[in-house]
């Protein structure tokens, strides 16, 4: 095993079959967790196989060739564990989090489950039956799935536009050994990363790792392609509910763009808590809506920014005006040195907060290790958000808000009003 020390208390080494691993010492806590993360999502599927990362997510705790799903459940549940997946479009990441001196048991399953997957045929079946379960909720869930909606809309025939759980065709169609074959491919040394966080010692993590996911060999990271310059501008989806949803995009940067700081602030100002223009504008101001948000997200080689609400069918028209309104404020004029102070001030904070516990801790290092094969400390986080200025707010709210934007809309709505 390689092995580097950014800091003291963060160490990354390497396994010899070349699976990165990285841990953050936290000698207060009594915790740990451990995430394996794999560096393959709904991106990565073709067509006939979308969701199948998703699928996978579920199969793999379904046991092992020597431990059933109740056992792991009920070794977990007796010490008080939690244990987990979720995945994303360029990633999926399996974690548990146990008490500090419980921490070989976690290590343990999480090597079992990700080496030696039973796949049994029945427990396939009843998945399947979850997941098809979990698409029709999706889909009666409106708030949710107009995000869907504006997700194809943003990134058409590509990709970055499918829903990660995969359609119910898809679903219905795929095999065992479909699901099978796409973890035998993929997850490999190439595309897996291993972090942990707490009261733990490092060798000992390694050492637990090399007698699992230490037996593994080779892969290769999935191929990706560019998504297209056009979006589809509107789609809307003719549905009697009792609120309109509306969710509105633009193509916004990648992990790697420096950028990404500044349209975090542009984002946080715009949309992204209480104080922000957009709450206090339109809730506060006009209690056009009870939700209203705007989020930003960055992919290997693209991104997107966005904004949610939701309101009464006959406000759709008044809602939209006062977003566009905003939204164009925002790209001629920038931010006030004010906001910029709240915001700055507000992603500070909530990066300090969020490192309280070794669950926020093993997400940081993992996110960062598998989406840019670097770990960006604390420290330098806060210096990047910190240097920010105004006119850099100015340049990327120009560059992504003043771009293309997509509509998506469910609700009995009269198109008219759309624009």
């Amino acid at each position: 095993m390689s092995s580097a020390t950014p800091t003291e208390d963060i160490r990354e080494t390497r396994l010899a079959n070349g699976i990165r691993l990285v841990t953050e010492r936290m000698p207060e806590a009594r915790s740990v967790t451990v995430g394996v993360w794999v560096g393959v999502g709904g991106r990565d599927e073709p067509d006939e196989l979308a969701g199948a990362s998703h699928f996978l997510e579920h199969l793999l705790f379904k046991g092992t060739s020597t431990r059933s799903a109740r056992r792991i459940a009920e070794d977990i549940d007796a010490i008080g564990g939690e244990m987990n997946a979720f995945t994303n479009r360029e990633h999926t990441a399996y974690y548990t989090r146990l008490p500090a001196d419980r921490v070989d048991l976690g290590l343990d399953i999480l090597g079992d489950v990700l080496t030696d997957p039973a796949f049994r045929p029945h427990e396939v079946e009843a998945e399947r039956h979850v997941i098809l379960e979990e698409i029709l909720m999706n889909l009666d869930v409106p708030e949710d799935h107009v995000h869907t909606l504006l997700a194809e809309a943003l990134f058409p025939g590509h990709p970055l536009g499918r829903e990660v759980l995969g359609t119910r065709a898809t679903v219905e169609a795929a095999t065992r050994d479909d699901i099978a074959g796409f973890f035998g491919r993929w997850y490999r040394p190439a595309n897996l990363v291993v972090a942990a966080a707490g009261a733990l010692d490092h060798d000992r993590v390694a050492a637990a790792f090399d007698r699992s996911l230490g037996r593994l060999d080779g892969g290769e990271r999935p191929a990706r392609h560019l998504p297209g310059v056009d979006v589809e501008p509107r789609v809307v989806l003719d549905d009697p509910t009792e609120q309109a949803h509306l969710a509105m995009g633009w193509r916004g940067v990648d992990h790697h763009d420096d950028d990404r700081y500044a349209l975090t602030v542009a984002n946080q100002v715009l949309g992204g808590g209480m104080s922000s223009r957009l709450f206090q504008e339109i809730r506060e101001e006009r209690g056009l809506c009870y939700s209203v948000y705007s989020w930003a997200s960055t992919y290997a080689d693209a991104g997107s920014a966005g904004i949610y609400a939701g309101t009464a069918p006959s406000r759709v028209g008044e809602l939209l005006r006062v977003i566009d309104d905003e939204v164009a404020k925002l790209v001629a004029s920038g931010v006030t040195e004010g906001e910029l102070a709240v915001a700055k001030g507000f992603i500070e904070g909530s990066l300090l907060l969020g490192l309280e516990d070794s669950g926020s801790r093993m997400v940081r290092l993992g996110r960062s290790l598998l989406a840019r094969d670097t770990i960006e400390s604390v420290d330098d986080q806060l210096a990047r958000i910190r240097a920010v200025t105004a006119d850099d707010v100015a340049a990327v709210a120009a560059r992504v808000f003043g771009g293309p934007r997509a509509l998506a809309v469910i609700g009995h709505v009269d198109e008219a009003v759309l624009g």
